[in-house]
C-alpha cells in the first residue's frame, strides 16, 4: 500500500527542511522517494496547512520496571478518572495501555526507560512489551552493583570494565548505560548519607568521579551511540551545581549526557539558602562540546517521584504527599525509592525549580544539546509536554504564569528576563531529530527516504501551540495511519531497542562464579535472548549498530 501525503507543511532537521511545502510518500513502513513509486497510490491525505514532523521521541520516561509497578499499587487512589478530586493525576502511574495510548495521541512514536535494572530485566521488558503503540528500550543500570565496584576495588583493566558492560547491554537487552547517584546507592546502604564527587565510600574506598570516569571511557570504547547517562551526586540538595559540574569534568572529555539537569542546578544564596545555578550550568552546556543534557521540567500538581536513587528518596521521604512512601532493594545490585509529592505553586522551592528548568531550556544556544523532558512522572507526567512546548514558545504566556508565583522568587531567577521563544523548528529538533541522534537511531526522527515511516500531522490552523502539540490530527506508526482526527484508529505494538557491543567472552566465567556465590539466580537465567524476547516476552528487538569502534 502507497500513503501520499500531499502538500503539508515539512519539519525535518536532519535533513534541514524547515517550513518547507513537499510530499511526503510511504510504502511498506517506509518512507520512499517518488520516482520510485511503481502501481498507484492507494490513499492521498491533504495535508494543505498541516505540520508533517518526525514521530517523536522521549529519550527519559519511567514506563517499565519494579519502581513503576510500586507506584501503581501504592497510589491505587489516583486511578480512578472521574474522581474529579484528582484532576488528571490518574496519568502519574499509568497502565501500560494507557502509557501507549496517551503517547500516541500526544505524536510520541518512541520512548526509552532510564531505569532498567538488569536483574529485573526480564519483568521490565514484558511490561513494556505490553505498552501498544511506541517502540521503546532502556538503559541498564550500572555504578552501584557489587561485580562493578569490586573490578573498581581491585583495580581491574579498563578492556575488563569494557567486557562487563558490553555483556550487561546484551544480557539484559538495553540501548544504553544509565549511572545513578554514582557509588551513592550502594553507600547508603553502609549508612552514608551523602556522597559527593571526591568523597570516598566507606565500603568500597572508590569516589563517584571513579565511577563515572570509568563507565564514560567503557561506552566511549566500545562505540555505543548514546553517551554514559548520568543522574549526578547530590540530586535536589542547595549547593549541588558544583557537584554537578566537578561530574562533568569526570567524564575528561568523553561524550556525558545528564539527565534532569533542572534537579542538578540549584545554588545555595539568599536567606532560604536556595537559589537558581542555571546560568553557570547552562555556561558549562553551550560550552562543552561532549555535553548533552535533558532538562527535567517540574510542573504544578500531584505527581510521584521513583527513583533508584534511594539515598535521596529516603531524604525527601517527609515531603510525601499523601504520606506514604517506600524504599526497598532488589538483589543488592541498586535501591529504588518511591515518593509521592505534590508541587505547588505557591511554594517559594517549587516555584523556583519551575523556573530553573525553564531557565535551562531558554539559556541552552543549541537545541541539539537539550531535550524535552519532565522525568515523567518525577517532575510532572508526560502528559505535559504540550504545556511545557507553550511555555518555550510563548514568553507572554510563561511570563502571565510567572506573575502568579511568589514575588521573592524574582530575586532568584533571571526567567523573567529572558525574552528568546523557541521556534518550530528548535521543537522539532529537540523532540524528535536531537534524540534520535543521540541515541544513534538512524531510521528514526528523520524523513529521510528509507527512514521508518514514524510521522506526526499537526493542524497549523489550532492557533493555541498547546492544543495543536497535544492533539495531532494524524499519527503512522510504520506507514500505518494509527490515530486519525485525533481518534485512535487501529493497534499496534512496537519492538525493542538495543545495542550489543563485542566483548570477551571470558568476563563470563568471572560472573559464573560471582552469581553462583552471591545471587538467587544463575547466570544463565539472568540472560535475556532474542528468542525469548520475542516468543514469550512479545516483542521483537532490533539492533542498533555500535558504529565507532575501537581497539580496547
Amino acid at each position: 500500500m502507497i500513503i501520499r501525503l500531499k502538500s503539508g507543511i515539512v519539519y525535518d532537521p536532519t535533513n534541514n527542511i524547515f517550513n518547507r511545502t513537499k510530499d511526503i510518500f510511504i510504502k511498506d513502513g517506509k518512507i520512499i522517494n517518488k520516482n520510485n513509486i511503481h502501481g498507484k497510490i492507494n490513499q492521498t491525505i491533504d495535508c494543505t496547512n498541516k505540520i508533517i514532523m518526525p514521530g517523536a521521541i522521549d529519550l527519559h520516561t519511567h514506563i517499565g520496571g519494579g519502581k513503576v509497578n510500586i507506584a501503581r499499587l501504592m497510589l491505587e487512589e489516583f486511578h480512578d478518572e472521574t474522581d474529579a478530586k484528582y484532576d488528571s493525576s490518574s496519568i502519574i502511574a499509568p497502565t501500560t495501555i494507557k502509557t501507549g495510548l496517551k503517547y500516541i495521541e500526544m505524536g510520541y512514536t518512541t520512548c526509552f526507560e532510564p531505569a532498567l535494572l538488569p536483574i529485573n530485566a526480564r519483568q521490565a521488558h514484558a511490561e513494556m512489551a505490553d505498552i501498544p503503540f511506541i517502540d521503546k528500550g532502556g538503559y541498564a543500570l550500572l555504578g552501584n552493583d557489587d561485580f562493578f565496584l569490586n573490578l573498581l576495588r581491585k583495580k581491574a583493566s579498563q578492556s575488563v570494565i569494557n567486557d562487563y558492560v558490553a555483556f550487561i547491554l546484551k544480557a539484559s537487552q538495553s540501548m544504553g548505560i544509565k549511572v545513578v547517584n554514582p557509588g551513592g546507592i550502594n553507600a547508603f546502604k553502609f549508612n552514608q548519607r551523602a556522597l559527593d564527587v571526591d568523597e570516598k565510600s566507606k565500603y568500597y574506598n572508590i569516589t563517584p568521579r571513579d565511577v563515572v570516569t570509568k563507565l564514560a571511557r567503557a561506552i566511549y570504547d566500545l562505540g555505543v551511540p548514546h553517551p554514559l547517562h548520568v543522574h549526578c551526586s547530590n540530586l535536589g540538595i542547595p549547593g549541588n551545581f558544583l557537584s554537578t559540574i566537578e561530574t562533568i569534568k569526570a567524564a575528561e572529555g568523553m561524550p556525558i549526557h545528564l539527565t534532569h539537569i533542572q534537579f542538578q542546578s540549584y545554588g545555595n544564596n539568599g536567606d532560604r539558602g536556595f537559589s537558581s545555578a542555571a546560568v553557570e550550568i547552562s555556561n558549562h552546556l553551550n560550552k562543552v562540546k561532549n555535553l548533552t543534557c535533558d532538562v527535567g521540567q517540574i510542573m504544578f500538581g500531584q505527581t510521584v517521584t521513583m527513583s533508584g536513587d534511594s539515598m535521596s528518596q529516603h531524604k525527601n521521604h517527609k515531603h510525601a504527599h499523601p504520606n506514604k512512601w517506600m524504599c526497598m532493594d532488589i538483589e543488592c545490585d541498586a535501591g529504588c525509592g518511591v515518593v509521592p509529592f505534590k508541587y505547588k505553586d505557591q511554594s517559594f522551592v517549587n516555584s523556583l525549580q519551575w523556573a530553573i528548568g525553564l531557565e535551562i531550556f531558554l539559556l541552552a544556544e543549541d537545541p541539539w544539546k537539550v531535550y524535552l523532558t519532565t522525568d515523567h512522572p518525577n517532575g510532572a507526567p508526560f502528559t505535559s509536554y504540550p504545556h511545557l512546548i507553550k511555555l518555550l514558545m510563548d514568553r507572554s504566556f510563561r511570563n502571565d504564569i510567572l506573575r502568579e508565583l511568589p514575588k521573592d522568587i524574582l530575586n532568584h531567577t533571571i526567567l523573567h528576563t529572558i525574552k528568546r521563544e523557541y521556534t518550530m523548528s528548535e521543537i522539532a529538533i529537540m523532540t524528535r531529530s536531537a534524540p534520535a541522534k543521540i541515541l544513534g537511531l538512524s531510521q528514526k526522527g528523520n524523513l529521510s527516504i528509507g527512514s521508518n515511516a514514524d510521522i506526526t500531522i499537526y493542524d497549523k490552523n489550532i492557533k493555541d501551540i498547546e492544543e495543536m502539540f497535544a492533539h495531532p490530527i494524524y499519527v503512522l506508526k510504520d506507514g500505518e495511519i494509527v490515530v486519525e482526527n485525533g481518534k485512535i484508529k487501529k493497534y499496534r505494538w512496537g519492538k525493542t531497542h538495543t545495542v550489543k557491543p563485542e566483548y570477551d567472552k571470558s568476563i563470563e566465567k568471572s560472573l559464573t562464579k560471582f552469581f553462583d556465590k552471591y545471587h538467587t539466580m544463575k547466570l544463565d537465567n539472568y540472560v535475556l535472548s532474542d528468542e525469548e524476547m520475542e516468543n514469550m516476552i512479545g516483542s521483537k528487538v532490533y539492533v542498533n549498530e555500535c558504529k565507532y569502534k575501537r581497539k580496547q
